[in-house]
């Protein structure tokens, strides 16, 4: 149940980001849940592969290589989903962070909730 919760809410912040944030589209309700699920998958499945594989660099930059790693994810994202666009890696990058941020909020109200 925390699950589908928590997906629904990164829809929605999918949602906000898109209509404040010039150079993100989504089409809809349904294509924000299909974005959080491909976002879910992709943080899950290819995120730890690619930090492993830019140690090296993530270690000289003191860790702000995963804030490339992250944009990166939302254009493969892109790339996967056709009711979702961002238009090129600054706006990717800014989404990612903002996405991050909002989604910290919605999940310690979620936990505030519970307690």
């Amino acid at each position: 149940m925390n699950l589908i919760i928590r997906l629904l809410l990164t829809a929605v912040a999918v949602i906000v980001l898109a209509k404040f944030l010039p150079g993100v589209e989504v089409a809809g309700f349904t294509s924000a849940i299909i974005v959080a699920i491909v976002l879910g998958l992709l943080n899950l499945i290819l995120k730890p592969i690619l930090i492993i594989l830019t140690l090296p660099i993530t270690i000289l930059t003191l860790g702000l290589f995963l804030l490339v790693i992250n944009a990166c994810i939302i254009l493969l994202a892109d790339q996967f989903m056709g009711g979702f666009e961002v238009s090129g890696f600054w706006t990717a990058l800014l989404f990612s962070l903002l996405l991050s941020f909002l989604q910290s909020v919605l999940y310690s109200l979620l936990d505030k909730d519970k307690n």
